[in-house]
């Protein structure tokens, strides 16, 4: 379904695109001497306009409220990059279009459509950034924007040349002429549709464990619930051992968060937690596990995790301790992992006031973005 839904999107605004051109063109008679600087900039905006606005409602199917307030910003920078390439793209045409030069039509007309294509990529990966939490990860925002541009400007080029071929071997008819355009813009939307169907499922599979129950925030500080263990004792947020944390040598939040946090290594509930393609983490509460969950055995399981598979391999010692959908493991038999697992870790520990029964953390196999 997702694949046909770019794919319309695409053919869409192209034709929308070109029928606003054609209003300016033959309604309003602007620039009807030079067509490309009317056409490329409508269809560039068409295009730019639509391909954000798919995606965005595509990232959030059963929330259109959250998915129109997200619209203003993307839509402003489609608008503006759509506007911008599209009257590049139109003069530079109409420069080589100069008889004395004698670029050939085919050229012209790749050139002009890699243009408005490439620029139709920067548009939805610069605006991915103001609707998608992931993309606070620097690296994988310019990772997704090099993707976008990449794949946008071959695919333009592959519909420029595939039009072309198309005239060459078709040899419209007359009565088929005015139809040229629409039938090319036609195969250029298809074609950048399908490049956004690929690249916005680029990755496809991004493990990460979403923090829930066991990881509210729970103050400043807390007090043992017995104070015959030591009256004067007060757990503080310094305290390595206080709260549920990470190895940032290994993991990271997906989340955005500020060179100035002092606590960015901490678990709150909510956060989505990165996980390495091809390693093994260790959970448990000793100093040195990658995930550390405080109050459980020192080592409760590692996980895992080797291309798309993910493996919960619980401690022979503790493995009562863990739980897959609420369910307890009735044995030390490893668990792979499938997309929306919830993994529930009980704490061993029982002394402080503040301790959860248990740390629950869920399992995606591909990312859902905290904002979908």
């Amino acid at each position: 379904m997702r694949t046909y839904l770019y794919l319309l999107a695409g053919l869409t605004s192209a034709l929308i695109g070109w029928n606003i051109g054609q209003i300016f063109l033959a309604d309003f008679r602007w620039l009807t001497a030079t067509p490309e600087i009317v056409l490329f900039p409508c269809i560039a905006i068409s295009l730019a306009i639509g391909s954000v606005a798919n995606e965005i409602f595509l990232s959030n199917p059963t929330r259109p409220k959250l998915s129109l307030r997200m619209l203003r910003i993307p839509l402003t920078i489609a608008l503006a990059i759509g506007l911008l390439a599209g009257l590049i793209a139109g003069v530079i045409s109409q420069i080589l279009f100069i008889p004395t030069l004698r670029v050939p039509t085919p050229i012209v007309r790749i050139f002009g459509w890699l243009i408005v294509g490439a620029a139709v990529g920067l548009a939805e990966g610069l605006s991915w950034r103001w609707h998608s939490l992931e993309a606070g990860n620097p690296q994988r925002f310019r990772q997704r924007l090099i993707l976008s541009i990449a794949a946008t400007a071959i695919a333009s080029l592959t519909a420029a040349l595939s039009f072309e071929l198309i005239r060459l071997i078709g040899n419209f008819p007359n009565a088929l002429k005015n139809y040229e355009d629409p039938l090319g813009f036609t195969i250029l939307g298809l074609c950048l549709g399908a490049a956004f169907r690929i690249t916005n499922s680029s990755p496809s599979y991004l493990p990460a464990l979403r923090a829930g129950a066991g990881f509210e925030y729970r103050g400043e500080e807390y007090e043992p619930i017995d104070q015959q263990l030591d009256p004067n004792r007060t757990v503080k947020l310094d305290d390595p051992d206080a709260l549920p944390c990470i190895d940032r040598s290994v993991l990271k939040f997906v989340s955005y968060r500020s060179k100035g946090d002092e606590n960015e290594d901490t678990i709150e509930e909510g956060l989505s937690i990165e996980l390495p393609v091809d390693r093994t983490i260790q959970i448990g509460s000793a100093a040195d596990a990658h995930l550390r969950l405080p109050h459980l055995p020192a080592h409760a399981a590692d996980l895992k995790l080797s291309g798309k598979i993910a493996t919960l391999i619980p401690d022979s010692k503790f493995y009562r301790t863990l739980a897959i959908n609420g369910t307890v493991l009735g044995s030390r038999r490893n668990v792979t992992l499938k997309h929306n697992y919830v993994i529930s870790f009980y704490t061993i520990d029982k002394n402080e006031l503040e301790t959860p029964k248990y740390y629950r953390l869920v399992f995606y196999n591909r990312f859902l973005d905290p904002l979908a």
